[in-house]
């Protein structure tokens, strides 16, 4: 994380979590030529336009305040993470469990580097899927990525 975005964090988680919803990440990039922040938030049901607009309006003038960017323009934005939030943090993947998740390794497990499974456990340390009668367990440390899985 830049450090814009970790000053950012630092201002932003309390007033998200005071208002009842989950910071994910806060990220800071610049998207079609503009330096932009983004607050992705969540809660259990999902994140509305009205929660975004909401979390906006109360961390607007304690950004200002903060001016992480030093006085350099920056757009800020507050977004839901989407349904395919990648899985990071132990929260995260207990929030899926009983779920069809896509797990990417960094070297095969059982002969493959892509699982798409049912998650069955999730500790600090492995995640268990389920593939049919299968049980699958990884270490956190193998994945590479991971994300809920989307059937069309």
């Amino acid at each position: 994380m830049s450090k814009i975005a970790d000053a950012a964090e630092q201002v932003v988680r309390p007033i998200v979590e005071a208002n009842g919803m989950e910071l994910v990440e806060v990220e800071f990039k610049k998207l079609y030529g503009t330096h932009t922040l983004t607050v992705y938030i969540d809660k259990p049901g999902g994140v509305s336009l009205d929660d975004c607009e909401l979390i906006h309006r109360a961390i607007d003038g304690p950004m200002d305040e903060l001016d992480p960017t030093e006085g350099a323009p920056y757009n800020l934005n507050v977004s839901s993470p989407g349904l395919d939030r990648p899985l990071k943090t132990l929260n995260d993947y207990k929030r899926k469990l009983g779920e069809k998740v896509e797990v990417s390794l960094y070297a095969p497990v059982e002969g493959k580097k892509k699982y798409i499974a049912v998650l069955d456990e999730a500790t600090e340390e492995e995640i268990t899927l389920k593939e049919g009668e299968k049980t699958i367990k990884i270490q956190l440390k193998q994945i590479a990525a991971a994300k809920p899985y989307i059937e069309f």
